[in-house]
């Protein structure tokens, strides 16, 4: 992953401004989503061999932090800010449930949120996000127009939707109604019941991934299981905030609904993964 990460700037393709993919012929490859997998792997592993460091600071939290750090500051090169944010909250959670003192997660989130407030004013375009989800209707033909856009989208479904197929928005008002802007397009055709089906279902997908983990036979399978669902709700937590405008723009994509090769086979691997860790959970007894 790190290896991919670094050839980004050297042969990756620019999209948008920025520069994430590397070209393999007709098709590409998004390393970040190798990155997201890879580093849950490395802190289950981590924090299941070595339970007995976890609780230190030098041996316990500096190495998962230092490998998060590069990897975080390698996306930022590209720069992908939403997914740098994704890599962190997998590093919070997985630590708080590998053992880790909360003394140092406090501090670490201090930090971090210090940091991503730095990067938020200093970056001109970040700070536009910023303002515009302050009140994205100040401006709604510029800094707030992606804003306006998918609530416009989300208001005209109204509670049946207006037919799978039959958004409106899509038709070149709201940009990228394929990838990171694809919910407002669902409750659009679908409606306010389509759209909260669509959340129930990963509310369920969710829930069912973390009592796997309480169930798990073993310390790394349990952490496994944490982390890739903890990067399955971080990643719709964040999409589906940033398009009702909970939240500041961050440009992440919803699983399994957002455009994007890379990213579905990975998710596809991941719940392989999960079935595969359920499948070593002891059948209840019954007398």
């Amino acid at each position: 992953s790190v290896f991919f990460l670094m050839l980004v700037p050297i042969i990756g393709s620019t999209a948008n401004g920025a520069k994430r993919w590397i070209p393999l012929g007709p098709v590409s490859l998004q390393p970040m989503e190798f990155v997201k997998i890879s580093l849950a792997l490395y802190l289950a592993y981590f924090m299941s061999s070595k339970q007995a460091l976890v609780k230190t600071f030098s041996r316990g939290v500096i190495p998962p932090f230092a490998v998060t750090g590069l990897f975080c500051g390698l996306l930022l090169l590209q720069p992908d800010f939403g997914s740098a944010v994704v890599v962190a909250s997998i590093l919070f959670f997985m630590c708080l449930a590998g053992g880790t003192r909360f003394i140092y997660l406090f501090f670490a989130m201090i930090l971090s949120c210090a940091g991503a407030m730095a990067l938020a004013i200093l970056e001109p375009y970040r700070l536009r996000r910023l303002l515009a989800f302050l009140d994205p209707f100040a401006d709604p033909t510029n800094t707030g127009y992606h804003l306006v856009q998918s609530l416009l989208a989300m208001g005209s479904g109204g509670l049946l939707g207006l037919g799978l197929g039959n958004s409106k928005q899509k038709m070149l008002y709201l940009p990228e109604p394929e990838n990171d802007f694809v919910f407002p397009i669902v409750v659009e055709e679908l409606g306010y019941i389509g759209g909260a089906v669509v959340i129930i279902l990963f509310a369920l997908l969710i829930l069912r991934g973390y009592w796997l983990a309480l169930h798990a036979r073993d310390k790394f399978g349990a952490l496994t299981i944490v982390g890739i669902i903890t990067l399955f709700a971080t990643q719709v937590f964040l999409n589906i905030a940033v398009v009702t405008n909970l939240i500041p723009n961050t440009g992440i994509s919803l699983p399994f609904f957002s455009y994007g090769g890379t990213a579905l086979l990975i998710q596809l691997g991941e719940m392989g993964m999960i079935l595969s860790i359920s499948r070593q959970i002891p059948a209840p007894k019954h007398d």
